[in-house]
């Protein structure tokens, strides 16, 4: 049976009729329908708190989501990436890593691409060597044992705030793909990345800065910062094709997963030096009267907006001006005072968590308001200097004025380039 909250979802009718013989039952959840169950299979984008699955936990009814039978079902190893900002990068580039070493692969489960698929999808067709799965908390939830081969948190910062009641247990879900882990890649720099206790699995390391003699990180040498493993330099960080420190450690991160592998540290940097970055995540647009576009849609939470502020910031001779504001899902803004002080000249803020956001920045720098993307851009472009940069990085979702970040992207580059 197929349960939908929404009178008339998307794709109702290509299931009717692949699955013809399956009831289904639209509109308000029906608890006796929940309590009925032999056992749930909740899409992620429900949570658990939701009362009719509450009530069925209650009353002994199992739960399970993609993942959890994904991981059930598939017959070659795992890759699990997760973390508040940067899987999609990194599953990307462990992707083309592989590829690059002749290494069969199933690369999807969250991620947007032309080259992804959804995990159970993956099932069909021929056994690759490894699955590379980029996981959010919301699959993780009801994930019991992933059993990878291979699993990461990357980072950890304020996301989805308006689901979970607070740090601790967002990362207690995102801590879901450690079970049953044969291999864990540890970020340095991040307290979160560490599991919950004591694991038997083989710990590899990665930061930012110099690591020991089993880990990568970054050396400083004849006035050049190297990527290395230990003491083995492996590619120039200045000759990376993506900038700012988030990118640096998000390149590490995809190492550290090939060694967990078994690749070889060269094959990976030449991999590395040729990865260009992903469409929506800080993405060059256009350069118009000396003001460059960037787009980056995908800082969808705070923690990405941060990074590429910093990151864009460090790169400029000039100041940024920065287009936010979206859904906010709970999130704390105050972050975004630090490198917004240092390195932008000023804000431009839409939807719906404008007001908010200009609670927290407007001491801090001159803040305008737009109704439309059209408009964020002009009044971008009028403020910003000659070695300015006009950065579209929202700290927010997307789903108030867009179909999606992807959507909201394709709106600011299309914007972008009518000016040129």
């Amino acid at each position: 049976m197929m349960v939908d909250s929404r009178t008339a979802p998307p794709e109702l009718a290509r299931f009717q009729a692949g699955f013809p013989g399956v009831k289904i039952e639209l509109g308000k959840f029906r608890e006796a329908t929940f309590r009925r169950a032999a056992q749930l299979m909740v899409s992620p984008g429900i949570g658990l708190q939701e009362p009719v699955i509450v009530d069925a936990l209650n009353h002994g009814v199992p739960v399970t989501g993609d993942i959890d039978q994904f991981s059930k079902l598939a017959k070659a190893p795992i890759v699990a990436v997760t973390g508040s900002n940067g899987k999609s990068t990194v599953v990307s580039l462990v992707a083309e890593i592989c590829e690059a070493a002749g290494v069969t692969f199933g690369l999807g489960g969250n991620l947007d691409g032309v080259r992804s698929r959804p995990a159970l999808d993956l099932l069909e067709g021929d056994i690759p060597a490894l699955y590379i799965l980029e996981l959010s908390s919301f699959q993780l939830e009801t994930t019991a044992i992933l059993g990878a081969e291979v699993a990461v948190i990357l980072n950890l910062s304020e996301d989805h705030m308006d689901r979970y009641s607070g740090l601790r247990t967002y990362l207690e879900a995102k801590q879901r793909i450690f079970i049953g882990a044969r291999k864990v890649v540890v970020n340095r720099d991040s307290p979160y990345s560490r599991p919950p206790t004591q694991v038997d699995a083989e710990i590899i390391d990665f930061g930012l800065g110099e690591p020991g003699p089993r880990g990568f990180g970054v050396l400083q040498q004849d006035g050049a910062e190297y990527l290395v493993l230990g003491r083995q330099l492996l590619a120039r960080v200045d000759k990376l094709k993506v900038f700012g420190q988030h990118n640096v450690a998000n390149v590490l991160a995809a190492m550290a997963i090939g060694k967990a592998l078994g690749l070889a540290p060269e094959l990976m940097a030449a991999a590395a030096l040729q990865f260009r970055g992903l469409p929506d995540r800080c993405q060059w647009v256009a350069e118009i009267d000396g003001i460059e576009f960037y787009n980056d849609s995908k800082g969808t939470n705070v923690g990405a907006t941060v990074a590429a502020v910093e990151g864009l910031g460090r790169k400029l001779e000039g100041k940024i001006v920065l287009i936010a504001g979206g859904v906010g899902k709970g999130a704390n803004f105050q972050p975004l005072v630090r490198p917004i002080t240092q390195f932008v000249r000023g804000v431009i803020l839409v939807g719906e968590a404008a007001p908010q956001i200009n609670e927290v920045l407007a001491a801090h720098k001159k803040i305008s308001f737009a109704d439309s993307m059209e408009d964020a851009v002009a009044q971008a472009k009028a403020a910003a200097n000659p070695g300015d940069a006009v950065l579209l990085s929202p700290a927010c979702a997307s789903f108030d004025m867009f179909r999606d970040f992807h959507h909201r992207g394709q709106v600011f580059t299309e914007t972008v380039r009518v000016l040129q």
